[in-house]
């Protein structure tokens, strides 16, 4: 008896066995046709919802973005959490693959993928100030911050974490990416007005044990 599932669920489903393949084969090494096996569908439906493995790959970034902002957005709206760690967790939830060595960030970062990096960023752009702004709120509210341009703040952070923590991190030496991080660290407090100090466990973003970002 053939199985008719919501065209939703057929969708991620697909999405599902080509995660699992480029994660274990790698983009290039990946077929449609083990896609097709691996899902258990007919060679018809990947196309009725996918014109190529581009396109999968397109649709899963996109995918990915989604979760990280929802994980993002329920972690900022829980106010039992104390503001500072809040802010932290919900960098922390934002950045879910920070070692890099998901094959998704490996296939965003190859130059003939640059659009849909790009498209990444965008999303980025419009989804994580709105998320962060609520907290930030509630730090000047709590006397933690004191800014008159917290939103605008927020997209010059987003900015330089995708310009210099995304696109050329891994350029640098450790050492280099240390001192950035703790410029970063720096300017945060400048920009939200907040007491030296405040912003340290950002450096756990970056999985550095760099101890006080002032030593």
């Amino acid at each position: 008896m053939r199985i008719i599932k919501d065209a939703d669920v057929r969708k991620n489903e697909i999405l599902d066995a080509a995660a699992d393949l480029f994660n274990s084969d790698g983009f290039d090494g990946t077929t449609i046709s083990a896609i097709i096996e691996k899902a258990g569908i007919a060679r018809g439906t990947i196309y009725y919802h996918f014109k190529s493995k581009e396109d999968i790959l397109d649709a899963l970034i996109n995918r990915r973005n989604t979760e990280f902002l929802t994980a993002a957005r329920q972690i900022a709206a829980d106010k039992s959490i104390p503001v500072l760690e809040r802010l932290v967790r919900t960098f922390i939830a934002m950045n879910g693959d920070k070692d890099g060595k998901s094959e998704l960030t490996r296939q965003m970062h190859k130059p003939q993928n640059a659009l849909m990096h790009q498209k990444t960023h965008q999303a980025m752009m419009e989804g994580i100030p709105p998320i962060l702004m609520e907290i930030i709120e509630d730090g000047i509210s709590e006397g933690l911050f004191n800014t008159p341009y917290p939103y605008e703040s927020l997209e010059m952070v987003v900015a330089y974490i995708n310009a210099v923590f995304d696109d050329y991190a891994e350029k640098l030496t450790g050492k280099e990416l240390l001192r950035r991080v703790k410029a970063f660290i720096f300017n945060l407090e400048r920009l939200f007005g907040a007491e030296p100090g405040r912003f340290d466990r950002v450096i756990e973003l970056f999985q550095m044990d760099g101890g006080s970002a002032y030593e």
